[in-house]
């Protein structure tokens, strides 16, 4: 039986420690890169971390110019195409949250040249995916973009970084607990492809996170090194499968509902994490334990503690299925009924 022709894309150095930024500079030339570098990165980031990436780099002899990021939408990824085209870098270093590693990812991908992660939080697991997160689509979900060819993560600056980001992590990871049942119950379903050792691995992550949960809530080193490297394996699981399939699913699709339906939204992984209480009731599995696992991390499990009205949450789950109608997932082609969604929020508690 011959197997359809299927790309992964890993990084190819991966550094987790402390005071590693002063490292990028040596890293590059390392990697092959000796010339211009350009530096993706937010306001607070900037100051936080782009400043001494710009030191190292220039202590390495790399010139580099950098842009600010306020949001990821697409008109920030065609003024870093453009700051590209016009400067020629041959590197693009993603420096800070989310929002500044998604454009410098998808803006790099774009213009087919490598990027480096450097994440200065580990609110969810975009530091390490292919994936990219923008915002000003038609559709609410992740747009294919470039693994890092690196990733730097400074363990002291992630743990400095508000617990709240750290918490919202833990959520996104914690939500592979139900992407992988959905994914498993695709492929029995529809015949979708499963790969073994990419949910595998998905999975092995959201287990170390809840086994750690409070190493993570004292925040210490352990527990710091377990987050950023259960995101980073995350990623990894995403570029062995091709998809997002082992790390996002119904769970990511009540997130990205919720997004479409409130006035205004928590978290990312805050969302993913009370999905993935809710989904994990209806694929029968211990939401009980996802819900005390939050808990005990400190990460949101009600509407309440989201900021959300109650209808919301209702709402999102009524909508969830046809988020993306490709992707099949627990609640199935037809989706949940106003009834079943208003009572399956109040069973796991997440409204009163």
């Amino acid at each position: 039986m011959s197997l359809a022709f299927h790309y992964m894309q890993l990084p190819r150095e991966v550094i987790v420690g402390t005071d590693i930024l002063g490292t990028i500079g040596e890293t590059c030339v390392r990697l092959g890169f000796h010339e211009k570098a350009l530096i993706v990165t937010g306001p607070n980031a900037y100051n936080i971390a782009g400043r001494k990436v710009i030191e190292s780099l220039a202590e390495a002899g790399l010139s580099s110019e950098h842009m600010i990021v306020h949001q990821s939408t697409m008109e920030y990824v065609k003024l870093a195409e453009t700051k590209i085209a016009d400067g020629k870098p041959r590197l693009v270093l993603g420096v800070g949250g989310g929002k500044d590693i998604d454009v410098a990812k998808l803006s790099s991908a774009n213009m087919k040249i490598p990027f480096i992660s450097i994440p200065t939080t580990a609110s969810h697991d975009g530091i390490s995916s292919p994936y990219a997160s923008i915002k000003g689509f038609d559709k609410p979900y992740s747009i294919k973009g470039q693994a890092p060819v690196a990733i730097l993560a400074d363990a002291k600056l992630i743990a400095e970084s508000p617990y709240r980001l750290l918490a919202s992590g833990c959520g996104d990871i914690i939500a592979k607990y139900t992407a992988v049942r959905d994914w498993r119950l695709a492929h029995k379903i529809k015949n979708e492809y499963y790969g073994d050792y990419a949910a595998d691995l998905a999975l092995m992550s959201s287990k170390l996170v809840m086994k750690n949960a409070q190493a993570i809530r004292s925040r210490s080193q352990e527990g710091i090194r377990t987050v950023i490297e259960a995101l980073i394996s995350c990623g990894v699981a995403m570029s062995i499968a091709g998809s997002t399939r082992p790390c996002s699913g119904s769970e990511h699709l009540f997130s990205h509902a919720l997004d479409a339906v409130a006035a205004k939204t928590a978290l990312h992984g805050e969302q993913c994490g009370v999905g993935t209480i809710m989904c994990a009731y209806l694929h029968g599995a211990d939401w009980k334990l996802v819900k005390s696992v939050l808990q005990k991390i400190g990460a949101p499990t009600t509407s309440r503690e989201l900021e959300l009205d109650a209808e919301d949450v209702v709402k999102a789950l009524t909508l969830g299925h046809k988020i993306r109608p490709d992707r099949y997932t627990i609640f199935g082609e037809t989706g949940l009924t106003r009834e079943a969604a208003e009572k399956l929020a109040r069973v796991t508690g997440v409204i009163d």
